[in-house]
């Protein structure tokens, strides 16, 4: 008999045990189940069957409106899809106990590939990396490769913005390479250093002020071997010991400037008259000093000094009749300041003295500070006055007493004047400006800034100005001056005749009487003007009184004109 004939009669007598002992379980009592064995029951798979997808809903329809009706409590009920059964538990049979397992699913957790040795990119990598200098394993630190001479250009231009400190403390720390770029005294030439932040209502201890001292002497002796302007803001202690360190370590050391500091003594003077022999400015702006100081300074090194400022005080204004004396032959920038708030700051100046010691002055500048002229029985009256002047700055918020007259004592030698900064002057007269000897003004500001108006006079004679200064005027403030509507068109008139020039670049009519007809003109010609102010003209349509930024936004004005 074949082996193929064996299993057949095996298959027969397999099917008629089976159809014996159901016959049996019919008729007869069912034998008991052995507790080890498992019945296992075999569920033929059924079919899947696509049936339609029933609609849950009805539609009825009210009198204005359609209603939506749901047909089914289960919003799962007649839908192909439905919602995933809950997990089934399998018993697990042992010896004498039966427990109940719950199989857990494990989550797959995709293993980090290992980097290899020698990895082969994919053909999408092979791409990307293709389009770019072959890389190696060392190249992610590109800083460390670039040339020195590149970093040294790329530093210049972060401290031409923001200033050597603390940028070039901070990069010199990342590597060598930086820390040599850092280090170059070309990049050290420029250093502004701010306040040293002190908790409020504490006192400096001594921890820091030994390691501020420390600082500062590591960095005058390491980078400022070729320092020219070194600026502190907002020191309370330790200024001396900084100009001291400075002035020592620096000796090409040429600007200078304490602002807003104090503890300021004669002991910083004495110590820059001994080594700073290049010092040329020095900027005292609302600095608490000792006045001796600077007055033995400029008694004994004047000759070297080219630009001062210093704060309108009691004591400080000392400085200005020892600059009357003749001791800064060479001054060329003289500013006294005083802060916005202040009121009635009045300063005596004997400008005849002036003009005899200081004949190269170009910039002189009298911010909210008035000056009351004072004239000297022993000084000569010079014959030239201020021949290289190129700024005259006597602006205030409040009235100003300065008249036609002390005009033309300051200005009638300026013949290079580019600059006038009248602003508060309301005694200063058209006429009296007409009358100067510059010819090629560029900025001319007259505004009035002060909270009432009612004192005012109406000038006349604008359009004089703008037809001498037609041609190189480039900035013009008029704010609240009450000049007449047919003066503002003729003087609006001789700006937009110089079509050729097209130098305007600023105008202020705030407050002014400006007409349509008077504005259109010069908004047309003048293609170069990029700010205009009509805030508060009351001549002007609604939409129109405000500030205007941009070519293309004045222009857009022309329509709101028509």
């Amino acid at each position: 008999m074949d082996s193929s004939e064996a299993q057949a009669l095996r298959k027969e007598d397999n099917t008629a045990s089976t159809s014996n002992t159901s016959a049996q379980g019919e008729d007869g009592p069912k034998p008991k189940k052995a507790k080890t064995e498992k019945k296992v029951k075999k569920v033929k798979k059924k079919g899947r069957v696509f049936r339609a997808a029933k609609l849950g809903y009805t539609v009825h329809q009210g009198e204005d409106m359609l209603f939506v009706i749901s047909s089914s409590s289960s919003q799962f009920n007649g839908l192909p899809w439905s919602p995933p059964k809950k997990k089934i538990k399998k018993k697990k049979r042992t010896k004498g106990k039966v427990k109940t397992v719950q199989i857990k699913k494990k989550k797959k957790v995709r293993a980090k590939p290992k980097p290899a040795d020698n990895p082969v990119p994919s053909f999408q990598e092979k791409e990307e990396t293709n389009l770019f200098v072959p890389q190696k394993t060392a190249d992610h630190r590109w800083g460390e490769s670039l040339p020195e001479e590149v970093l040294i250009n790329i530093f210049q231009m972060v401290v031409g913005q923001d200033g050597a400190v603390p940028f070039l403390c901070r990069v010199g720390s990342v590597c060598r390479l930086w820390n040599a770029a850092a280090s170059s005294p070309a990049l050290w030439r420029k250093v502004t250093i701010g306040h040293c932040w002190v908790a409020p209502g504490k006192n400096q201890e001594p921890k820091t002020e030994k390691k501020i001292k420390d600082t500062l002497n590591w960095l005058a002796q390491n980078r400022f071997s070729q320092l020219r302007d070194f600026s502190l803001y907002h020191w309370k202690k330790n200024v001396n010991y900084a100009v001291k360190v400075v002035s020592e370590f620096c000796p090409h050391l040429r600007s200078l400037t304490l602002s807003n500091c104090t503890g300021l003594t004669a002991c910083a003077f004495h110590s820059l008259a001994l080594h700073s022999r290049a010092l040329q400015s020095i900027n005292l702006q609302y600095s608490e000093f000792q006045v001796e100081g600077p007055l033995k300074y400029l008694e004994d090194h004047g000759s070297q000094i080219k630009q001062i400022w210093f704060t309108h005080g009691v004591k400080n204004d000392r400085l200005l009749a020892t600059l009357s004396k003749g001791c800064c032959p060479d001054l060329e920038l003289l500013e006294i300041n005083t802060k916005l708030d202040s009121t009635y700051c009045e300063l005596p100046v004997c400008i005849q003295a002036l003009q005899m010691a200081c004949p190269k002055l170009k910039t002189f500048r009298m911010l909210n500070v008035r000056p009351l002229q004072k004239t000297m029985r022993n000084v000569a009256k010079s014959t030239s006055g201020f021949p290289l002047l190129e700024e005259l700055c006597i602006a205030t918020t409040s009235y100003s007493y300065l008249t036609d007259k002390d005009l033309w004592d300051i200005l009638f030698g300026s013949t290079r004047l580019r600059v006038l900064d009248l602003r508060g002057s309301s005694r200063v007269t058209p006429a009296g400006l007409e009358a100067l000897p510059c010819l090629e003004l560029e900025c001319l500001f007259l505004g009035h800034y002060f909270s009432s108006s009612s004192a005012l006079s109406a000038p006349k004679g604008l359009h004089m100005l703008t037809q001498k200064w037609s041609q190189t005027l480039q900035q013009l403030d008029i704010a609240n001056q009450l000049f007449s509507e047919d003066d503002l068109e003729m003087a609006m008139s001789h700006l937009a005749q110089a079509t050729e020039a097209d130098t305007l670049r600023s105008l202020n009519l705030s407050g002014t009487r400006i007409t349509p007809p008077a504005l259109r003109p010069v908004i047309g010609q003048m293609t170069a003007l990029n700010y205009l102010n009509l805030s508060s003209c009351r001549y002007l349509p609604r939409g129109v009184k405000r500030i205007y930024r941009g070519q293309e936004d004045i222009r857009q004005l022309l329509d709101k004109l028509v």
